[in-house]
Formats: C-alpha cells, structure tokens, sequence
C-alpha cells in the first residue's frame, strides 16, 4: 500500500480568475522554480513571481493589459509554462507587439519582446541546433525559432497538413528536433550551419500523432500515446519498435521518463511503470492511483522521493519508496 497524504486547504496565493473556458478556468502551466521564487502563470494571462519561503508576490504582470494577449479567442486560455533561458525568463502571451517577451527574473522588467501570431496551447524549449542558441515552440499555425539573446525569429515552418492544436512540447534528440502533432504525425527535423530548419523531415512516423499529450525521450527511444501506447526508435528514423493497444491509455496521458523506465498516469489516476528498454510492453507495476478520479489533467511532480497528484479536489502525495520496495 502506498503512503498517501490528501491535502484540502487554503492556497498560499489567490486572485479572481472571471470567465469561462473548455475544461475550466484553473492554470494549465507548469511552475517554474528558480533561486528561491515560483513563477506561475494562469490560463487568463496572470503572471505572479513568488517567493517560496514567504508567499510574497515579488512581482506580477497581467498579460492582457501589459501585452495585449487574446485570451478571448482561446479556448483554452494561455497554456504555455514559463522557460528560463539565457538568464531571462521567456513567457509566449501571444500579443501582436508581444507574442514572446523575456523578462528579468529578478524585477518582471521586460529585457526585449518580438512581434508575433496568437500563441499555441503548448510549450516552448531553448536548445542550441544549429551552433545557434534558440527558443522553439509553436504559435497557433506554425513551428519556429527564436534567438535566445534578442528575440528575432530564425525561422518558420508551416506543417503540410493545418489545423493542429499545437500542444505537445517538442523532444530534442542528437541535435535534431522531435516534433509530434495529430494532423502531422510525429517528424525528426534536422538544422543547418546557420541554426535554420531544414523543411524535410529527415523522418516521419504517422502512427503517434497525440493532440494534447507531451511524447517523451527515454534513452534512443520515444514514447507517447494516442491510439494506445507507442514506442519509437531515435536512431533509427522514427521506426515504430512496439505499440499497445490499451484503452485506459489511448487518449490523454502524462508521461515522464528515465532511460530505463516510463510512467505513464492517465486521466482517471490509473498509473503504469513500463520497462523503457523491453521490445515489446512490458509493465513492471499498475495500479489505480485515486479510486474516485475521473478527470485529472494535471501533470506529476516530484520531489524528494515522493510523488504529487491534482486531482479536481484535492492533492494527493504518494512515498515513491514504496513502490520500490515491492518490486
């Protein structure tokens, strides 16, 4: 039996959050924690800096009014979790004058923002393809790049097939770039000298095409679910090694991986730990995490060997040891 803490109570920081979006109105972000402070972004555009030991608001921008986000023509409001990269803090709200600002981390002072189209519902990464420093990440019809330093956009592709919702948050492996989408599958993309995208995927495979699941690299390979589970090979042009046609994991799923194990946790708390090594599915451990969970989308965190759960109304702590100590 797994050690559970469930914890109601009063949140340390609040703040109306009026309107009505697909699947409500709470954040879809992931905190951000750096040098003692927690930068949290809400789906209506509310950017708070907080210091962890106090629950002060060191600072706050409200995304609507600073930077002319369209939270309006969302359905799902901002999605995207804060980045920090090249000591600024990158935020993606999506205003036309605005649609990536960097922000010092320290003050919320706006180091530089870029023009832009209306943000995705996923996430943004900075990695160096190309010998050139870049954030990538989509915007509501395209996949591009930035310069880390100034802002400029490197580069812009427009997938063969529209109207992806852009969620998943691309994988970067041996300097190439892991994108996955549901209209366009998933693609292996590799960069030029010059830190620009060639527009040939150098590789596609149609089978894992999530829409609002996040893929993830465990060692040479990748995993991700629609459809059931797959399991691609990294250096081997994306060919499909297995797939598993489990219902309780074909649509929504989070996923987190090592080099030798994957966790997947689906929307009704149902948890599996799979051998990331196996050629074919192999679970090492399943079981329902919250008996009366029928809707969780939130992602799982994890600190000193135990495991956090938002469920819709509560959170829940699980002691990772006793997993360990049954296998």
């Amino acid at each position: 039996m797994l050690a559970i803490h469930r914890q109601y109570g009063d949140r340390a920081i609040g703040y109306p959050a009026p309107g009505k979006l697909d699947y409500g109105a709470t954040p879809r972000a992931t905190p951000l924690i750096y040098d003692g402070v927690v930068y949290c972004c809400g789906a209506f555009g509310h950017l708070h800096a907080v210091n962890i030991a106090t629950g002060k608001v060191v600072w706050k921008h409200d995304s609507v009014a600073d930077f002319a986000a369209p939270i309006s023509g969302l359905s799902w409001g901002l999605c995207g979790s804060p980045l920090l990269a090249g000591g600024k803090l990158i935020y993606y709200p999506g205003g036309p004058e605005a649609a990536i600002v960097a922000l010092d981390p320290k003050t919320g002072a706006v180091i530089w923002k870029t023009p832009g189209a209306r943000p995705s519902y996923g996430s943004f990464i900075a990695a160096s393809l190309g010998r050139v420093e870049q954030l990538i990440g989509h915007d509501a019809t395209t996949l591009g790049g930035w310069d880390v330093a100034t802002g400029k956009r490197l580069w812009t592709l427009t997938p063969e097939r529209p109207n992806d919702f852009n969620v998943p948050t691309p994988v970067i492996y041996d300097d190439r770039l892991i994108v996955s989408t549901e209209n366009n599958g998933t693609r292996m993309y590799e960069f030029d000298d010059s830190g620009r995208i060639i527009p040939k995927p150098l590789a596609t495979n149609l089978s894992l095409h999530p829409d609002t699941h996040s893929p993830v690299r465990a060692g040479t390979r990748l995993f991700g679910v629609f459809d059931g589970i797959h399991c691609l090979d990294l250096s081997n042009k994306l060919k499909s090694i297995w797939s598993s046609e489990e219902i309780a994991f074909n649509q929504y799923t989070t996923a987190v991986a090592t080099d030798t194990r994957l966790l997947l946790v689906n929307i009704n708390a149902e948890a599996v730990i799979v051998d990331a090594t196996a050629n074919k599915f192999a679970p090492l451990d399943r079981r329902k995490l919250v008996e009366d969970e029928v809707g969780m989308y939130a992602h799982p965190a994890f600190a000193s060997g135990k495991m956090y759960l938002r469920t819709n109304d509560a959170v829940f702590c699980f002691d990772l040891n006793a997993i360990q100590s049954r296998e």
